[in-house]
C-alpha cells in the first residue's frame, strides 16, 4: 500500500515556499496529493482552483505522477479519508504558524484519531515568503522573481495588468 500524504492550502499563488514543502515530502511518502482549498460561497482568490493546479504542474514536472493535483471544499478530514490518505503534511514559516496549525492538527486528530500531522519547518530560503505578501507586491509591480516561479510571475502580471 502506497503512503500517501495531503498537502492542502490556498496556493493563491504557489510559492518556492510550496514546492519545497512538496519536494521534501517526497522523501517520505510515495504519493503527495497537493490539495487546493477553496468556498466558493466566500473566499476571494486571484487564481481559480485549476489555474492554481496548472502552475504547480508546470514546476513540479520532474516529480511524474508522484504528485496529484486536486481541489476539494469542505473538512480536510473527510477528504483526507477519501483519498485513502493517513498523512496532512504542513509547512511552517514562524512560531505564529504554529500555534494555529497545532490546534488545527489537534482538532483534526479528535475527528479522525487515524489521520497523523507532520509539520515540516520551511527552508530558509523561503522562511519570510506567504502567498499573500507575493500577491500585495504584484499588485502594486513590485518585483517578486525568487520568491515564485518565472511563469508564476508572469500570470501574476497578467492578471494584475487586467484588474488596472
Amino acid at each position: 500500500m502506497k503512503r500517501r500524504a495531503i498537502y492542502p492550502g490556498s496556493f493563491d499563488p504557489p510559492t518556492y515556499g510550496h514546492i519545497d514543502i512538496i519536494r521534501r515530502s517526497l522523501q517520505m511518502v510515495d504519493e503527495v496529493v497537493v490539495a487546493v482549498v477553496y468556498n466558493p460561497q466566500k473566499d476571494n482568490f486571484l487564481f481559480t482552483p485549476q489555474e492554481r493546479i496548472d502552475m504547480f504542474k508546470e514546476e513540479l514536472t520532474e516529480v511524474g505522477d508522484r504528485v496529484i493535483y486536486d481541489h476539494f471544499y469542505g473538512l480536510l478530514v473527510d477528504y483526507v479519508e477519501q483519498k485513502e490518505a493517513t498523512i496532512i503534511i504542513r509547512g511552517l514559516r514562524a512560531v505564529s504558524d504554529f500555534d494555529y496549525e497545532f490546534q488545527m492538527a489537534l482538532m483534526n486528530r479528535r475527528m479522525k484519531p487515524g489521520i497523523e500531522t507532520i509539520f515540516l519547518m520551511t527552508g530558509a530560503a523561503h522562511f519570510y515568503t506567504a502567498a499573500r505578501l507575493v500577491k500585495e507586491i504584484s499588485s502594486f509591480g513590485g518585483n517578486v522573481d525568487g520568491l515564485v516561479p518565472a511563469h508564476v510571475v508572469k500570470r501574476l502580471k497578467e492578471k494584475f495588468a487586467k484588474n488596472t
